[in-house]
């Protein structure tokens, strides 16, 4: 079986993004700032950028957590300056900058309109306007899986292989069901990180069912107290806290991080961008400890993001390239590799190279097959233009649940009328 192993061969990844070596001479030099959240697994695709394109540097600028990320990437955008010459836009946050279209260059001036192509069709109408601006290239999408830790899982005498941790849980009162059998072994361990990412993994299933509707519908109309996908995952969510299954940790804290090292949960909703956040905090010590299992309840999606470039750019030619360059098929696979970013361009989910693709931090779990097979399938959850400060709420409501603060049915209460306050 193929092995993750970084590097691509620079003329094919040039010429399948349509870049030319022409785009900057020699005695010309420009700096292109990238700002992202977290990790996108550019390292080694900005020093073949750079190689192919002489005079060109690249400075990457990475806020790790996304709820600092984009408070900032606003007072940029609002003061004309600050900004990164290509910028990183998550899909909740998407249409809210949809409608700033005029703080960023249309990509299809510079061509990227011919990539339409390449796109799951869903992900390029996300980063597009109806007029056929482009606002953003689409760079990753997030299916969904279930990360465990095989050695706990043994040491609570549990099945520790991924096909038969899979069938532990085909629905989320299974996964609670096992949750508890865990729990009853006293292996030290929670057996969920946070409710937080059941609340997100289950709504997004449960979307699929109800239209791909969440806190609002497709007027922009909160609905928050009557869908059906945003009760169901809120149940689920805090029927695991109410079992005593999740480690009362916030998600992105430090504390969360240092879990992947400790040992301090064995389970977390795992999209596949989030392979990365896990082998960086897990450390080297802890390869071979984690696996990658089914979700439960099956498929779903949770993130995805674009890359920009904001009009204040001082060389919207060069940065438009760049973003060209890091979304085509090729960079796509060498960042999947990197990191564990899922492709949302349909030639490398249906290369038989991709979906081969193994990777030996996570025992080498299928994870071109996992995540690449239900790929073609995902239907995304339509999100209004006040979806994150919404979600963002919705979220710290749960987690004043998880910590004691308040009862569930307190929680929820809050969380709707904190998503009034939001929804304007």
């Amino acid at each position: 079986m193929a092995r993750i192993v970084l590097g691509l061969a620079l003329a094919a990844v040039m010429a399948a993004s349509g870049c030319t070596e022409s785009i900057s001479a020699p005695d010309r030099k420009v700096t292109l700032t990238v700002d992202t959240f977290g990790k996108f697994g550019y390292d080694d695709l900005f020093k073949q950028y750079e190689q192919a394109h002489p005079g060109i540097t690249i400075k990457s600028r990475v806020v790790e957590n996304l709820d600092a990320y984009w408070p900032k990437l606003n007072v940029y955008l609002a003061a004309g300056s600050g900004a990164g010459d290509v910028v990183a836009m998550e899909e909740g946050v998407m249409p809210f900058y949809k409608g700033q279209a005029e703080s960023f260059v249309d990509l299809a001036q510079y061509g990227a309109g011919k990539m339409q192509a390449d796109f799951l069709p869903w992900k390029w109408a996300q980063g597009t306007l109806d007029n056929g601006k482009i606002v953003g290239l689409g760079t990753d999408i997030g299916g969904l899986a279930m990360c465990y830790r095989k050695d706990l899982f043994a040491k609570a005498g549990l099945p520790s292989d991924r096909d038969s941790v899979s069938k532990l849980w085909p629905t989320w009162d299974a996964f609670r069901q096992t949750g508890l059998k865990f729990k009853a072994a006293n292996t030290g361990a929670a057996f969920v990180d946070s409710p937080d990412q059941i609340l997100i993994a289950g709504m997004s299933q449960a979307a699929a069912s109800n239209d791909n509707l969440t806190y609002f519908d497709r007027n922009d109309k909160l609905i928050i107290e009557t869908s059906p996908a945003v009760k169901t995952a809120w149940s689920e969510a805090t029927s695991i806290v109410a079992a005593g299954l999740s480690s009362k940790i916030v998600t992105w804290t430090d504390a969360w991080h240092a879990g992947f090292r400790d040992g301090t949960f064995a389970t977390t909703a795992c999209p596949s961008w989030m392979l990365g956040i896990i082998e960086d905090g897990g450390g080297p010590q802890n390869k071979g400890k984690w696996d990658v299992a089914a979700i439960p309840g099956g498929g779903g999606n949770w993130g995805g993001s674009f890359l920009a470039v904001p009009v204040q750019s001082k060389h919207p030619r060069e940065a438009a390239d760049l973003a060209m360059f890091l979304t085509s098929p090729p960079s796509h696979v060498a960042a999947f590799k990197a990191v564990g970013a899922l492709p949302s361009d349909v030639k490398s989910l249906q290369d038989p190279g991709f979906l081969a693709l193994t990777n030996p931090y996570f025992g080498d779990a299928p994870v071109g097959r996992i995540f690449g097979e239900g790929a073609m399938k995902i239907q995304p959850m339509y999100v209004a233009v006040r979806h994150r400060p919404v979600a963002e709420s919705t979220q710290a409501a749960l987690d004043a649940y998880v910590a004691g603060k308040i009862s569930a049915d307190e929680a929820w209460q809050q969380a709707v009328a904190a998503a009034k306050r939001k929804a304007v």
